[in-house]
């Protein structure tokens, strides 16, 4: 995989799994002097490939869906105490207002801590998907960002972000204060980070942003036709809310396996889904609300294919929701895209993907986080922030 470029115009937090998330490394890249520092790296991250690749596929859907079926029955039981308290209590002020109540599961595993700044590294065993086993830099020791200049490139000044972010070894990166950073330069990150801005208002701007190369745990879902090897790719991406001004690739992928599930697209303007080279695609349980032109009604995009190869592509739709003519278009054999486990869950007890009407309150508290000390991190607790 080429480099991936991530520009961040708001609070920070870079976490290598988050709601997107993939054990696939970067395998291959472009670089201009192949020596043997990137040889080394290269060879690491395609190690890590095939050692994170898991050959049934459904377990780990089917593992996803019993966490957001749990999450909810708990927030359902939490909202139905409320309504009987309410009419138990009617005129009087309910005595769980201002409860902090999480919707999905990675929300629920821990935004609701009032103690956050206290244990940060607890976000780091919330993963869930094909990214559940990321750690980022949870082995790490805590970095913190104290200045905010990027003037020094080739001996990054302890204390900055292009310091951290290029140290061997694993760190947990935060911000000792709200800072705008200016890169002069692309920031080539190692493995193994965490960047957690929560807490703090952080802009990253200039200098193409951070790239990803070489790296373990990215968000790079295949960047050239010819690294077959990223067919070992495997990727969740789940309770995201994709909304204005995002215009297509929502995700696009080469190559692997990719499960959407749980997801809000209210905004696109080309396509939401797409990719080439005969990937994977699962869609469960999305809500999908088409643009107003007639030409950009369908989700999905087969790039550079004819209809005779993507027909064969195993492109699958269930319990996603439609909305002003949104369509999801089909292809190749329902069921055939994971290996029968070896110890499967009976039919009666595996638990579906929720619908997609469920998506807006899944995905309710998405966007940027408005963490403060001694504080839920940003949550409308009874519509009081």
């Amino acid at each position: 995989m080429a480099a991936a470029f991530l520009n961040i115009g708001s609070y920070i937090f870079v976490f290598l799994l988050s709601s997107f998330a993939t054990l696939a490394p970067q395998v291959q890249a472009n670089i201009a002097v192949f020596d043997d520092y990137w040889t080394q790296r290269q060879g690491d991250a395609l190690k890590q490939t095939l050692a994170s690749f898991d050959p049934y596929p459904l377990n780990v859907t089917n593992h996803l869906n019993y966490h957001v079926a749990l999450a909810l029955d708990t927030t359902e039981s939490i909202n139905s105490t409320r309504r009987e308290l309410s009419q138990a209590r009617r005129g009087r002020k309910m005595q769980n207002r201002g409860k902090c109540v999480a919707h999905n599961p990675i929300d629920k595993c821990w935004r609701c801590d009032r103690d956050w700044e206290k244990n940060r590294k607890k976000l780091a065993v919330c993963a869930l998907g094909f990214g559940r086993r990321t750690t980022g830099g949870k082995d790490g020791p805590i970095y913190v960002v104290t200045d905010a200049s990027d003037d020094e490139l080739i001996s990054p000044r302890p204390g900055t972000l292009r310091h951290a972010v290029t140290r061997d070894g694993p760190l947990w990166i935060i911000f000792a204060r709200s800072m705008v950073i200016k890169l002069q330069q692309e920031l080539m990150m190692t493995s193994d980070k965490t960047i957690d801005g929560r807490g703090a208002r952080v802009y990253i701007m200039g200098g193409s942003g951070l790239t990803l190369q070489f790296v373990n745990n990215v968000m790079l879902f295949g960047a050239n036709d010819k690294h077959e090897i990223d067919k070992k790719m495997q990727i969740t991406v789940a309770f995201n809310h994709f909304g204005k001004r995002l215009e297509q690739r929502m995700p696009r992928v080469r190559f692997g396996t990719i499960h959407v599930v749980n997801n809000d697209y209210t905004h696109w303007e080309m396509y939401a889904i797409g990719g080439n080279m005969n990937p994977t695609i699962i869609s469960h349980g999305n809500r999908f609300i088409a643009p107003p032109n007639e030409q950009a009604k369908q989700i999905t995009k087969r790039e550079y294919t004819s209809y005779v190869d993507w027909k064969l592509w195993n492109w699958q739709s269930e319990g996603d929701y439609f909305l002003n003519g949104a369509y999801f278009v089909q292809s190749g054999k329902p069921n055939a895209w994971s290996p029968k486990p070896k110890n499967p869950i009976p039919n009666k007890f595996a638990i579906r993907p929720k619908p997609g009407t469920m998506v807006r309150k899944l995905t309710m508290d998405a966007g940027v986080l408005g963490c403060k000390q001694a504080n839920e991190t940003g949550f409308s607790m009874n519509g009081v922030l």
